[in-house]
């Protein structure tokens, strides 16, 4: 994934806190991809690796800029990502000659936490949860994570309901003991 910092040449290194991960693809999103590509063939950039001195590296990028470059990550936030957020009324839009707040949850990065939410309420678990984000410690995935979680109780008597059906036991209710 190419990378920048501070004005910096780009490169190419690995994502967030060096760590690469595979992450499972959905079917749809696959298919997404393909279309995308489709439209917008991979483009193939040579770039250093870590460094703007590093060994050079050939790769396809699947999303690149109008003229078929490398994206800096802060430009596309600042030029594309931040102006879908405004123009949805997400975020406000700056004053004239203004730039955008620096807002972390405002980039690309709360990507990562919609997924994290969409996980989390489908009923995955913090451990493979935290695989996925490139964690080293479910506990710290879980401390971050929390306030994402859905409510235990609707979970807690659904999950007890379905051992009972599945058990063959019907809702009875007190009036079935009174009647005993």
């Amino acid at each position: 994934m190419p990378a920048v910092g501070n004005g910096a040449p780009l490169v190419f290194a690995p994502p967030k806190r060096g760590k690469v991960r595979d992450v499972p693809l959905a079917g749809e999103v696959s298919a997404a991809l393909q279309e995308h590509m489709k439209q917008f063939p991979p483009v193939e950039v040579a770039l250093p690796w870590l460094t703007p001195t590093g060994r050079k590296g050939t790769h396809w990028l699947v999303f690149t800029s109008s003229i078929g470059a490398a994206i800096w990550s802060q430009g596309f936030n600042d030029q594309s990502w931040k102006p879908a957020l405004a123009s949805a009324g997400i975020i406000p839009a700056p004053e004239k000659g203004q730039r955008y707040a620096a807002a972390r949850e405002h980039g690309m990065h709360a990507l990562r936490h919609f997924y994290a939410s969409v996980l989390l309420d489908a009923g995955e678990n913090i451990k493979a949860l935290s695989l996925c984000l490139g964690h080293g410690d479910p506990g710290f995935t879980l401390r971050v994570y929390t306030h994402l979680m859905p409510s235990g109780e609707s979970r807690t008597r659904n999950a007890i309901s379905a051992m009972y059906r599945a058990a063959g036991y019907a809702h009875d209710g007190p009036e079935t003991a009174q009647a005993a």
